[in-house]
């Protein structure tokens, strides 16, 4: 599979470098040769990481592009996009520059996108059980919060380990993302999971194992998680609209209002009375009870309907298939012309 991926299509890694200095030349050494394209981006890192790259890797893959301003690894990966579709790459591969992602892992993430089984991987640290006991315990925890959040907010409910930062996307796609509104800092990797959404692309996981050795994580989950949870709750709403309101209307669309609004009743109504009957001293007819009672199972029953909807909603084709089927119906157009 390697010999045909390196002959039949062009692959580029992008790595965001900030504060890496001790570990990016060792990955850059460990990127195998069905790579192609090799783009260091230095995020305005105060280790000057893409000064020390040029003056001691000799990889002529590499190219380094230099931001004059923090953007973020966000804002990192997109610079690294925007320059290999520009050069011609298939498949963009992102790859941390610490360390804790195996180069030799690339040929999974890309194999499934170049098949047209997908057209966006991430790597997923959950798969093998034995390895999880090796993460840092808060991590597990943080992680399996903000996976749930993020099946709501992207819609894939397939997917897990959001955070994970080692991805690889189609050319196709990634020219359709819009990159002045995807977020440049930590919520990247879960907001671009929204934005691929909207735009019906295929994402599955790879099973991979994370390596913890002595860099350090700028991500503090108790200082990320408050921020997370509004993001997601935006995204959430936004994506909802999109799908069920803006674009199409199913049966879906009708049981979301409609389950939150009896919900929402049923609540209110029992609060109401139970805190009217508390304060007079009196009984409440069972009428009123089931009414209450009634309307939040039955708001309960239309949310959960939508939610298995929603599920079964997981984009299946991918956006790569459907652009080859029009070109080629295009290419066959001017033919016959």
């Amino acid at each position: 599979m390697q010999n045909t991926i390196e002959t039949a299509s062009v692959i580029a890694v992008v790595l965001p470098c900030f504060r890496v200095k001790k570990h990016i030349l060792d990955v850059i050494s460990s990127i195998g040769t069905e790579v192609h394209y090799i783009y260091v981006v230095d995020d305005k890192c105060p280790e000057q990481s893409g000064q020390f790259v040029a003056e001691n890797c000799t990889d002529t893959r590499v190219k380094i592009i230099y931001h004059e301003v923090n953007q973020g690894v966000g804002g990192a990966v997109m610079s690294g996009y925007a320059s290999a579709i520009k050069d011609g790459a298939d498949v963009i591969v992102k790859i941390d520059g610490d360390g804790q992602m195996d180069p030799n892992l690339l040929i999974d993430f890309v194999a499934p996108i170049l098949s047209g089984e997908a057209d966006y991987t991430k790597g997923n640290r959950f798969y093998d059980l034995e390895e999880i006991s090796s993460m840092p315990k808060i991590r597990i925890f943080g992680n399996a919060m903000l996976s749930l959040m993020c099946k709501f907010s992207s819609g894939y409910w397939d997917l897990f380990d959001p955070t994970n930062g080692y991805t690889a996307i189609h050319r196709d796609v990634a020219k359709l993302l819009p990159y002045s509104k995807i977020s440049k800092r930590y919520f990247f990797e879960t907001d671009i999971l929204f934005r691929l959404n909207t735009l019906r692309a295929v994402v599955i996981d790879i099973p991979m194992i994370a390596k913890y050795g002595d860099e350090v994580s700028g991500l503090k989950v108790s200082k990320i998680v408050g921020e997370f949870f509004l993001k997601h709750l935006r995204n959430t709403a936004k994506r909802i609209f999109y799908n069920y309101y803006l674009r199409d209307m199913t049966v879906a669309s009708i049981e979301l209002p409609l389950g939150l609004l009896l919900l929402t009743f049923g609540l209110l109504f029992g609060i109401y009375h139970w805190i009217e009957a508390t304060t007079q001293e009196l009984l409440t007819p069972i009428g009123t009870v089931m009414i209450s009672s009634l309307s939040i199972l039955v708001g309960i029953q239309f949310i959960l309907a939508f939610i298995s909807f929603d599920v079964f909603s997981v984009p299946r084709r991918p956006i790569q298939i459907r652009n080859r089927i029009r070109n080629m119906y295009v290419f066959s157009t001017e033919k016959q012309q």
